[in-house]
């Protein structure tokens, strides 16, 4: 097989694979009271407000994509989510102790058929949305919607509170990154593939979410112009090494997630990084994941 067919059957193998815990399940392995939200102007939707079908469509209208989806199919969805959330909120009892409401809340809130997107082919696969059995989406250009068992736990991990201020390395689908809007204060979030970034940037506003921000770059530097710097950092790509500059950019007691290990290989590794009051950082292995690389300047000999 020619270096290019092995590169694209592992790239394949990757999405695949993203965010398989090792020795886990085949995956990953009263809520916050806040006020019903008014849709902002020109917004589809807003959290908390009525989503239907008709919703779904101008949201998707509004975002520049095509919903091919039968009202029937749409309904059937809203069926299914009931068992998705009831197996996230299992899935973190058994790996926390404790669910989080914050989080539950948020996965309730966000209508995930609404990130079923494949940006390359622009072609939308919403009908593939609470599948019983959870995995990760190719979405085009070599990235992927993570499973929702995965992206449940990553957030729960980041111990997200109302005043934080976050940054995302590698915006993806955009559902991690609204997922966190709704439980923290501001949202940045970084994607290094411009037409993919370029596009997802695009999804937000018909949802009336307002409190994230989002740019096409090489997430290795973060967000340097955020003053204060960040609360949580989570990096949703695997790195060869933690980045200095997100170091640099995490304030006192924040919490780094990162995904390490060698691009399509196995041994990849999901650390916490924490930065204690005097700035001295920590760090713990948490478990064993697969993700797709992180690209740009942490591809370089480290120096």
């Amino acid at each position: 097989m020619a270096i290019s067919s092995l590169r694209r059957a592992a790239r394949a193998l990757a999405v695949s694979c993203c965010l398989l815990a090792f020795g886990a399940a085949p995956v990953w392995a009263a809520s916050l009271a806040l006020a019903a939200p008014v849709p902002a102007a020109h917004s589809a939707w807003a959290p908390g407000t009525a989503w239907n079908f008709r919703t779904y469509q101008e949201a998707m209208r509004q975002s520049g994509r095509q919903a091919a989806i039968p009202e029937k199919d749409f309904a059937e969805l809203q069926s299914r989510k009931a068992t998705a959330m009831a197996a996230i909120e299992s899935y973190l009892k058994r790996r926390f102790g404790k669910a989080d409401s914050n989080v539950l809340r948020a996965f309730r809130e966000l209508p995930r058929e609404y990130y079923h997107y494949d940006y390359q082919r622009r072609k939308p696969f919403a009908s593939n949305c609470y599948e019983p059995e959870p995995k990760p989406w190719a979405i085009g250009y070599g990235s992927a919607l993570s499973d929702y068992l995965g992206q449940a736990y990553m957030t729960q991990l980041a111990k997200p509170r109302p005043g934080d201020t976050v940054l995302e390395v590698g915006t993806g689908s955009g559902f991690q990154s609204s997922l966190l809007s709704r439980i923290v204060k501001e949202v940045y979030s970084v994607e290094i593939i411009k037409p993919l970034g370029a596009e997802v940037a695009k999804i937000y506003k018909p949802l009336g979410l307002e409190n994230v921000h989002t740019r096409v770059g090489d997430g290795y530097y973060g967000w340097p112009e955020v003053k204060g710097g960040f609360d949580i950092i989570m990096v949703t790509c695997a790195a060869r090494y933690v980045s200095p500059e997100l170091l640099r950019q995490l304030k006192p007691q924040g919490r780094l997630i990162v995904p390490i290990g060698q691009p399509f290989r196995k041994g990849q590794v999901l650390y916490v990084f924490t930065k204690d009051k005097s700035g001295r950082v920590h760090s713990r292995k948490d478990m064993g994941v697969f993700f797709i690389p992180m690209t740009g300047k942490i591809m370089e000999s480290k120096s």
